[in-house]
């Protein structure tokens, strides 16, 4: 995954919040716990507050005093955390748990007296913080009348450090449900980008020619954007089939007088008029090569992938045209191809290759054209074979080249076996040269069909 990666950034966000969402359940759950344990406190204090006041009790010298201890231990050991403070208001006295040993606590001034319990947060002994609880009564007179200040305090350390366990306790819990959630968010993020996936298989497979659209099996969200790439493949076959249409009007209109013009040049060169005849011939070769390769552009700039040809057809269909032309009726013709030897080529593009190759081999040969086909593992191979002199190992590259002429003779343009590489390759085929035991072998390979792969 890149910077630009829509998953990577997805996935970012989702850790984002994850981590996010799990800080502030942390922080909300530790908050809880902490208001929780402070209930229990209250609950805890509030019974030693109401003991201490039950058993206040005056002494014989008039002082306020405590005829029972709080059960708790903790009063008794100096420093403990646990405190109980009482301070009679009118006599200025203060009576003490021995926990705090020699410390007094400040405690806050309350300015009625309605038997109510106030919380407080206070100093105490060594710069402690404590969590107090405080009453304030109104003592009756056998106890000497005025008001005292009841107050029992624990050390806030006991809070912070039952929500540190709590939190510690916590951790490992968020911590796996943390990567639950991680891997949720893999998990969503790679079944939410799967249709975007499946939109970039299936435009591969329309690039390869094996499917010509998307089609509609896409998410609601997904689906506008399938809809409008096919409008866009239906927009592009519409004007490429107009621009076949022009290429076709074009050839008809050039095709007829080019052919009138050559004639015209033989007539010249008859006549004596070399030179002239052919100056004019360079220049009728150079329109022909072209409005031919022009022409070839345009039929093959969208090979359709559903396209069948019967190869055997179409060879014999072009031999009885040739066998009516002065170089087919001298030869001797062998065809050996399969009935059922078919590949998935366009026909118009299957008898312009196979055409060229067949033309160029009558053109050549002394007494035969050989014609062979065959299924190879999952490919339509086809031979075309004569016995002229052949072509020198060193210039086959040339033959194959756009425009390449290694025979002056006649009237084309040297684009014959350029554009047979040409429609060849665009249906996932290829074309090679080479120089048998009789003359030149032209060997023709095109993919079969899917159904048809098998070895003959």
């Amino acid at each position: 995954m890149t910077r630009n990666s829509l998953r990577l950034r997805l996935l970012l966000a989702g850790v984002a919040s994850t981590v996010a969402a799990l800080a502030l359940a942390a922080y909300g759950l530790a908050l809880l716990f902490e208001r929780h344990v402070e209930r229990r406190l209250d609950a805890e204090l509030s019974i030693y507050l109401n003991q201490i006041t039950a058993h206040l009790e005056p002494s014989a010298s008039g002082q306020l005093t405590l005829a029972n201890q709080p059960a708790d231990p903790r009063f008794g050991v100096p420093l403990s955390g646990l405190y109980w403070q009482i301070v009679d208001e009118q006599k200025g006295t203060v009576l003490r748990s021995r926990s705090l040993w020699d410390s007094e606590i400040e405690l806050p001034h309350e300015p009625a007296v309605d038997d109510t319990i106030h919380h407080h947060r206070v100093r105490g002994p060594g710069n402690t913080e404590l969590y107090l609880l405080q009453r304030r009564i109104e003592l009756p007179a056998r106890m000497g009348g005025g008001t005292a200040r009841i107050a029992v305090a624990c050390d806030t350390a006991e809070i912070a450090n039952a929500v540190r366990e709590f939190a510690i306790d916590l951790t490992p819990l968020l911590a796996v449900i943390g990567a639950l959630l991680l891997a949720a968010a893999w998990i969503q993020v790679t079944i939410g980008l799967r249709p975007l996936k499946e939109v970039r298989t299936k435009l591969a497979a329309i690039r390869s020619g094996k499917i010509s659209r998307l089609g509609s099996d896409f998410p609601d969200e997904i689906r506008p954007l399938v809809q409008e790439i096919d409008g866009l493949i239906d927009a592009r076959d519409a004007e490429l089939q107009r621009a076949k249409a022009r290429a076709g009007d074009l050839a008809h209109g050039l095709r007829t007088p080019l052919q009138v013009l050559q004639s015209e040049i033989e007539s010249l060169a008859q006549q004596g008029h070399a030179d002239v005849a052919l100056s004019l011939s360079t220049v009728t070769r150079t329109m022909q090569r072209t409005v031919e390769r022009e022409l070839a552009r345009v039929r093959l700039a969208s090979p359709h992938p559903e396209s069948r040809a019967n190869v055997a057809t179409a060879i014999d269909k072009i031999i009885r045209v040739i066998q009516k032309t002065p170089d087919g009726e001298r030869l001797d013709w062998i065809v050996d191809v399969p009935a059922d030897l078919i590949a998935p080529i366009d026909r118009d593009d299957l008898s312009e290759a196979v055409g060229n190759l067949i033309e160029n081999a009558a053109r050549h040969a002394r007494h035969t054209v050989t014609i062979t086909g065959r299924k190879n593992g999952t490919w339509a191979i086809l031979e075309v074979c004569d016995d002229g002199p052949g072509i020198p190992t060193d210039l086959l590259a040339e033959a194959l080249r756009r425009g390449g002429r290694l025979d002056e003779r006649g009237s084309g343009a040297g684009l014959g076996l350029a554009i047979v590489t040409d429609i060849v390759e665009s249906w996932g085929g290829s074309l090679t040269l080479g120089n048998g035991e009789t003359g030149l072998i032209a060997t023709l390979r095109l993919p079969l069909p899917a159904a048809d792969h098998n070895t003959h």
